[in-house]
């Protein structure tokens, strides 16, 4: 687990209203911050998808997928160290 220690600067009556609210007890940062990153890798996914939509991959060979598998698993081996 990791500690920080963070300074935030908030306007008095959004800092009011938050801890009234429970949203700067440490559970409920924790659960903003995983809400907030769930939602980029959301929104990175969708710009992904978006680009392969428009520039869509030539469909690979039954071959060419076999070599980039057999690849993969040389450079697993190689990196375990077998």
């Amino acid at each position: 687990m990791t500690t920080l220690e963070v300074t935030l600067e908030l306007p008095d009556s959004l800092a009011k209203e938050a801890q009234q609210a429970g949203l700067l007890m440490p559970e409920e940062l924790e659960r903003l911050v995983r809400e907030a990153l769930r939602a980029k890798r959301v929104e990175r996914l969708s710009k992904a998808r978006e680009k392969l939509a428009a520039e869509p991959l030539p469909p690979m060979t039954a071959e060419e997928i076999q070599a980039e598998i057999d690849a993969y698993r040389a450079q697993v081996r190689c990196a375990s160290g077998t």
